[in-house]
C-alpha cells in the first residue's frame, strides 16, 4: 500500500507541470479536510501574485500546500487556483493555470481575493500590477500600486475545499469562465512545482498530523518554509475528521493498481500475441521457401536423371544398329553373289568353249567316251544331279570345212 502511495505521489509531483492544460490530475475516494483559517503574509516584492494553499494528495493521505506569493512567467497573467472536483465516482484534482483572465476554480472561497469567482486581489495596468489593499497585504512604504476596493463573495462563505460531491460545493462556471478555460494556458511555474514537492516532504503538513491546522499555512515566497515570511494557522476551516473507512481508500487504492495491473497484463497479452503471429508467419514463410527449394531440388535430380537415362539408351542403341545391320549385310551378300552370279550365267551359255571343253563327267570306260553336253544356265545353285545311265548324246555338230 505504501508503494502504491509513493507511486501516486510521484506522479502528482511530476505531473503538476506537464498536465496543467488537462482536467483532472489524480483521482481519491475521500473528500479533502475545510480549509485552514491564516493571515496572508506580506507582498516581498512588486509584480508578485498571490497562489492561494490547498490540501493535495500524497503518499500518505492528504497534506496542506501553503500559500505563496509567486513571480508569474509573464507579465499580465493572472493564476486560476485548482480546486478538487467530484466526478461521480472519485475526487479528481484539476489543475491551476495560468492565462489572461481567471477561470474557474470551482467556485472554492481561497480568501484573499479568490472569493469563488473570479480574482478581486488586484489586476495588470501598463505592465504593472496594482493590489488591492482591502483583500492584499501590501507595505505601502515599498509599493505605491495600491488601491482599495471592498470584494464581496458571491457565494457561501465558508471553507469547504472541493466542488460536487456530498458537502461539496454546487457552483458551476459562468460564460466568461468558460471562455478563460478554453482560451490559452500556461502551466505552473518551476518555482511553484518546486513548492509543491517540498510541502510534499514535510510531514507536519499532512493532514492526519495536524488535524487540518498545519504550522505552516503560507509562505511570502515559494519553498521558503522557515523564516518570518512563514505564516502558521489560526485554527482549522472545520473540525477534522479522519477517513471513516480507511479500507475503502485502500480498496480504492487496490482496484486502481488492479486496474493498471489488468490493462499492462492485456498489453502485454496483445503484444505476446502480435509477436507469435509474427514468428508463425515467419515460420510459414520458411516452412514454404525450403518446399519450394526441395521441391526445385527434386524437379532437377528427376530431370538430371531422365537426361542421364535418354543419353545411356542413345549410347546403348548406337552400337546395336551397326551391329544388327552386319549380320543383315553378311547375309544378304552371299545371297546377293549367288544372284549376280545366276544372273550372269545366261549370257555365258552361249559362249563355246575351246576345243569341245566339257566337264569331266563320271568314269567310264574309254569305249563308251561320249562328247560333252552344251553347258546349261543354273539359276540356283544345286546339287549335281546323278549321271544318266545311258544319256543320249545330242548329234555332233561338225566344224566347217571338216570331212565326214
Amino acid at each position: 500500500m505504501r508503494k502504491i502511495r509513493l507511486l501516486l505521489l510521484a506522479l502528482l509531483i511530476v505531473a503538476i507541470p506537464a498536465i496543467s492544460f488537462a482536467q483532472f490530475g489524480v483521482s481519491i475516494m475521500i473528500a479533502p479536510p475545510a480549509l485552514p483559517v491564516y493571515t496572508q503574509p506580506m507582498v516581498p516584492s512588486a509584480g508578485y501574485l498571490w497562489t492561494p494553499g490547498y490540501w493535495a494528495y500524497g503518499d500518505e493521505g492528504y497534506f496542506w500546500v501553503p500559500g505563496t506569493w509567486v513571480e508569474p512567467p509573464t507579465v499580465g497573467l493572472l493564476w486560476t487556483p485548482g480546486y478538487w472536483g467530484w466526478g461521480g465516482n472519485a475526487f479528481a484534482w484539476n489543475e491551476g493555470y495560468w492565462g489572461q483572465s481567471v477561470g474557474f476554480y470551482g467556485g472554492v472561497n481561497y480568501g484573499f481575493g479568490y472569493g469563488g469567482v473570479g480574482y478581486g486581489g488586484g489586476y495588470w495596468n501598463n505592465g504593472n500590477f496594482f493590489y488591492n489593499r482591502s483583500v492584499s497585504n501590501v507595505n505601502v512604504t515599498n509599493i505605491t500600486n495600491v488601491y482599495s476596493k471592498t470584494v464581496i463573495n458571491e457565494t457561501t462563505v465558508n471553507h469547504v475545499s472541493f466542488n460536487g460531491g456530498e458537502g461539496g460545493i454546487t457552483a458551476r462556471p459562468t460564460a466568461i469562465e468558460e471562455t478563460a478555460m478554453h482560451a490559452q494556458h500556461t502551466p505552473a511555474t518551476s518555482m511553484q512545482t518546486q513548492h509543491v514537492h517540498v510541502a510534499s516532504t514535510n510531514h507536519a503538513l499532512l493532514a492526519s498530523v495536524n488535524q487540518g491546522r498545519p504550522a505552516i499555512a503560507a509562505t511570502a515566497k515559494p519553498g521558503e518554509f522557515s523564516g518570518s515570511g512563514v505564516v502558521a494557522s489560526r485554527e482549522a476551516g472545520a473540525p477534522y475528521k479522519a477517513p471513516e473507512n480507511k479500507a475503502t481508500e485502500n480498496k480504492a487504492a487496490e482496484n486502481k493498481a488492479s486496474e493498471s495491473k489488468a490493462t499492462e497484463n492485456k498489453a502485454a497479452e496483445n503484444k505476446a500475441t502480435e509477436n507469435k503471429a509474427t514468428e508463425n508467419k515467419a515460420t510459414e514463410n520458411k516452412a514454404a521457401e525450403n518446399k519450394a527449394a526441395e521441391n526445385k531440388a527434386t524437379e532437377n535430380k528427376a530431370a538430371a536423371t531422365r537426361s542421364n537415362e535418354n543419353k545411356a539408351a542413345a549410347n546403348k542403341a548406337a552400337p546395336s544398329r551397326p551391329s544388327e545391320n552386319k549380320p543383315s549385310a553378311n547375309r544378304a551378300a552371299p545371297a546377293h553373289t549367288a544372284e549376280t552370279k545366276a544372273a550372269s550365267s545366261p549370257s555365258t551359255a552361249h559362249v563355246q568353249p575351246a576345243a569341245h571343253a566339257q566337264p569331266a563327267p563320271r568314269s567310264q570306260p574309254a569305249a563308251h567316251a561320249q562328247p560333252a553336253p552344251h553347258a546349261q544356265p543354273a539359276a540356283r545353285q544345286q546339287a549335281a544331279p546323278r549321271p544318266a545311265s545311258h544319256p543320249e548324246s545330242p548329234p555332233e555338230k561338225k566344224a566347217p570345212g571338216s570331212k565326214d
